[in-house]
């Protein structure tokens, strides 16, 4: 059994995608949205305007991306460029980055950083490039305004351009609501549930009358990271000041939270656990917390289930969860064009293939209205709108401001709530605990 977590975005650690075709198809008419370039001091060319040196890109990710034949896209316009991708678990990637830029060495050329963390790294903009310097606040325009300002530094450099946003929704099993005498159609499951009140007393429902071994949902970390997600003001205030301890809209996330506990709504499986990946695939859970990027992790666990799974809205409106920025650490060799690899990777053009292969969705409000983002479907979920979904939780909701360390304070709040679930502590002596953790943070 997994300790639930409140950082979602280790999400695509295991995540095994067929995406590449799907994207090179939506490509095939793509232009580059940056030119040629070249690295080091050669003054050859190569014939297509850009230095004949031939040099290697590294690019460091937590789980895959989609990005792969976007490297292809990349290498038409610069053939001298090689390409190395890099995938690791989220927390080791994100703590294997603090520490190859604490010691000065060791960071690839482009780096991703979710946004769980992307406060803790825009406070050191002395260890990235700007990316003002390649020109690419010619982006802002392009970006939900929330999203461009995750990516500055107080100083106002530039060090990240956003990649996806995770706009909640909320993923059910159509099959366990039946058998439970629930409704299953998408419209009728989202009224059942506005408020995350309503959702607890949903879930009695159909604990009352479901399979036997079937839970209304995987843990309650994602679904305490989501409520905190709606609150006008998360864990951190706009001063940077951590505010676990008085903010009331955490306390009541954290008391909701230990409400579906004391219920037995819980299947106790931790996210992102091989368990979690069983559960999908046995039908264990009849919900669980959908960003967009999610969708993907779905249809790839429980490949059995086509058609049984839906979408509906979330309890208690819009929310974000995870998403991600690209960036170029100072260490690296070659910043124009890891600067020019970012500017393709980020595209409108890029960002809406992406999500047709994966389920990531763009961070550019102006794909949102397009015909061809609107009416995707996605037949795994019961040919769900998923565009209509998921750009309508985009366009509604209202972003939190994110601390420096955000993701470890989070983090300590979902170790606490395991705590509680794993019957390690009371929900009393859990939150104390959690309060001294957060005050240990710095």
């Amino acid at each position: 059994m997994g300790t639930p977590r409140l950082s979602t975005a280790h999400r695509m650690n295991k995540i095994t995608r067929l995406a590449a075709p799907m994207i090179a198809a939506t490509l095939l008419t793509l232009t580059a949205a940056c030119g040629g370039g070249g690295g080091g001091t050669s003054t050859q060319s190569d014939g297509s305007g850009g230095s004949a040196e031939k040099i290697k890109l590294t690019v460091a990710l937590f789980g895959d991306f989609g990005f792969k034949p976007l490297y292809e896209e990349f290498k038409k316009t610069h053939p001298n460029v090689e390409i190395e991708e890099r995938q690791a678990a989220f927390a080791d990637h994100h703590t294997n980055l603090a520490t190859h830029l604490a010691t000065g060495a060791g960071t690839a050329d482009v780096e991703a950083i979710e946004v769980g963390y992307i406060s803790q790294f825009t406070a050191q903009p002395d260890r990235f490039t700007d990316l003002k310097q390649f020109g690419l606040e010619r982006r802002q325009s392009d970006y939900l305004d929330w999203k461009w300002q995750q990516g500055l530094a107080p100083n106002g450099a530039l060090i990240g351009l956003g990649t996806d946003v995770g706009g909640l929704a909320m993923c059910y099993r159509t099959d366990l609501f039946e058998q439970a005498g629930l409704p299953t159609g998408r419209e009728e499951v989202s009224a059942l549930w506005p408020t995350w009140e309503q959702y607890i007393e949903i879930g009695k429902k159909f604990a009352a009358a479901a399979p036997k071994d079937a839970k209304f949902f995987d843990s309650p970390g994602e679904i305490m990271r989501a409520m905190i997600a709606q609150a006008p003001v998360g864990v951190y205030d706009a001063q940077d000041n951590i505010v676990v301890g008085t903010n009331p809209d955490i306390k009541k996330a954290w008391d909701l939270s230990v409400q579906m506990i004391d219920a037995g709504l819980s299947a106790k499986i931790g996210a992102f656990t091989p368990e979690w990946n069983t559960g999908f695939a046995k039908g264990t859970f009849a919900t669980v917390i959908c960003p967009a990027w999610m969708t993907a992790y779905i249809q790839d666990q429980a490949k059995n289930s086509a058609g049984k799974w839906d979408i509906a809205t979330v309890p208690g409106g819009a929310g974000n969860s995870g998403g991600s920025h690209l960036t170029v650490p100072k260490q690296s060799k070659h910043p124009k064009e890891a600067a020019e690899l970012i500017d393709l990777l980020t595209s409108a053009e890029s960002q809406a293939a992406v999500f047709k292969a994966t389920g990531n969705f763009p961070s550019i409000p102006s794909l949102y209205g397009q015909t061809d983002i609107q009416n995707f479907t996605k037949d795994f979920f019961n040919d769900a709108p998923v565009g209509k979904i998921y750009s309508d939780a985009a366009a509604n909701l209202k972003p939190q401001h994110l601390g420096p360390r955000e993701g470890d304070v989070r983090t300590a709040i979902g170790n606490g709530l395991g705590r509680v679930e794993q019957g390690r502590q009371t929900p009393d002596e859990a939150w104390a605990q959690v309060l001294k953790d957060v005050g240990d943070i710095k």
